[in-house]
């Protein structure tokens, strides 16, 4: 056995090491789902076979020393009893290959459900949600807001919450399901989204905003128009429908029409002009946008999101270590 677990820990860490290296891309979701099923072969096996048998090994010696002692009281001879704990401590401790197994198989298991059911952590890489999210965020994202799925294979198993334009969504990026996006939710499935010289249209409505004070971005030194956009969360025709706020970036320098958009599935239903584009969302898919409109690889550019695609709602920044200021929720 020790052989066969030094060959299977091996694998892992070849996996880990050429996905850490570039050489592949990695899934953790499966990696974290094949530690915990192995890790749990390990810890059955234990439970039942390795560790009894350790201890009927143990008992089997002190059962030897007590045999033994009797045999010499027989004969009329006095003898101190040997020390066989230490033995039997011996005996019945793991062995390192159960030690990197069984032994992991509840630490694995707790972070296998939290993060396939409940909450997985994400590190914002890029800016493309700014201001909303920095470069460097650590995020929260709930796994059971729009319902519990399956971890690997992403089935939805239960209804939870309608998705809602304005949501912080993560999902599976479609030119490559192996890779988490992050991006707001802007056309919902039947919607006409419209995003014309920078400014959003939904239905033919209009999304209002409002200008603020410009936002300086430290990593360039330079200030860039900032506004605050009011989401409609239900029909963009009902006034009294309620509203996300949330802040938004526009670059005035940065043309409006959308140059390199690929070949993605429905992108008949999208039309492309030097004043920018018009969708009309699919059923069963999701329009996505970044905060960060001119610095976004969004739908724009490789299409509509579909619902088995989606990994959870972000809904909190738990750490960011270079600032933490940004630690709290956010729309």
């Amino acid at each position: 056995m020790a052989i066969l677990t030094a060959f299977v820990l091996g694998a892992f860490g070849l996996y880990i090491g050429s996905w850490y290296l570039g050489y592949q891309e990695g899934n953790f979701a499966l990696l974290l789902f094949s530690a915990t099923v192995v890790t749990g072969i390990y810890w059955l096996f234990e439970k039942a076979i390795f560790l009894p048998k350790r201890i009927q090994e143990a008992q089997e010696m002190d059962q030897a020393e007590q045999k033994r002692l009797g045999e010499l009281a027989s004969m009329g001879i006095q003898h101190a009893p040997l020390d066989i704990q230490a033995k039997q401590q011996e005996i019945l401790r793991q062995p390192w290959w159960l030690d990197w197994t069984a032994g992991l198989f509840p630490v694995i298991l707790v972070v296998f459900i939290l993060r396939s059911f409940l909450f997985e952590p994400f590190k914002i890489p890029s800016g493309s949600m700014i201001p909303t999210l920095w470069v460097g965020d650590l995020i929260l994202v709930n796994k059971f807001h729009y319902g519990i799925r399956l971890p690997v294979i992403n089935l939805k198993v239960t209804e939870g919450e309608p998705v809602k334009r304005g949501d912080v969504m993560v999902f599976r990026y479609p030119p490559n399901p192996s890779l988490d996006y992050i991006k707001r939710v802007v056309g919902l499935p039947g919607d006409e989204v419209a995003y014309i010289n920078k400014k959003l249209t939904i239905n033919g409505v209009v999304v209002k905003d409002a200008a603020l004070p410009d936002f300086f971005e430290e990593d360039s030194l330079r200030y860039i128009k900032q506004f605050e956009e009011s989401m409609p969360t239900g029909d963009t025709k009902d006034p009294q429908v309620p509203q996300v706020k949330h802040r938004l970036l526009n670059e005035n320098e940065r043309p409006a029409f959308v140059e390199g958009a690929s070949n993605f599935p429905f992108k008949e239903q999208c039309q492309y002009s030097l004043e920018g584009i018009v969708c009309k969302v699919p059923e069963g898919h999701y329009f996505m946008m970044g905060d960060n409109r001119d610095n976004s690889l969004d739908s724009r550019y490789w299409g509509f999101v579909p619902d088995k695609n989606i990994v959870g709602r972000a809904f909190y920044v738990w750490m960011n270590f270079g600032n933490l200021k940004r630690i709290g929720g956010f729309d």
